[in-house]
C-alpha cells in the first residue's frame, strides 16, 4: 500500500512539474530567456540590467510559487490520510503554517526590493 501512494505522489508530482512543458504556448518568460542568450548580449537595444534582474528574480519567484503548491499539496496529502492519527496531523498543520509562513517572508522579501529598486533608478 505505501509503495501505491508513493507511486501515485510519482504520478502526480511528474504530471503536475513535466507535461504543462508539453503544451506548444507561448512562454513570456522563455521567450525573454532567448533573446538575453542572443549573441548580442542582454544590453544591446534597449534592454537594461534592471530587466535582467527583473527576470532573473520572476523565474525565481516562479519556482517559490511551485515549491509553495507541493508542499501544500504533500502536506494537505498527508492529513487526509493522517485517518485520525493526531501525529500526522499535527505535522501536515507545522507544514502549511511553514509553507505560508515562508510564502509571506519571500513575497515581503520581494516587495522591500522592488520599492527600494524603484526608488533607486
Amino acid at each position: 500500500m505505501i509503495i501505491f501512494k508513493k507511486i501515485i505522489i510519482f504520478v502526480c508530482l511528474f504530471s503536475a512539474l513535466v507535461v504543462p512543458s508539453l503544451v506548444s504556448a507561448a512562454n513570456p518568460a522563455l521567450e525573454k530567456l532567448k533573446t538575453v542568450a542572443t549573441v548580442e548580449g542582454p544590453y544591446s537595444g534597449d534592454s537594461v540590467l534592471s530587466d535582467l534582474i527583473g527576470l532573473i528574480i520572476s523565474v525565481a519567484l516562479s519556482l517559490v510559487g511551485v515549491i509553495f503548491l507541493v508542499l501544500m499539496i504533500y502536506s494537505g496529502y498527508n492529513w487526509m490520510t493522517a485517518q485520525g492519527e493526531e501525529e500526522k496531523v499535527t505535522k501536515a498543520k507545522e507544514t502549511i503554517t511553514r509553507a505560508i509562513i515562508g510564502l509571506i517572508v519571500v513575497i515581503g522579501s520581494y516587495a522591500i526590493w522592488r520599492f527600494v529598486f524603484s526608488r533607486l533608478v
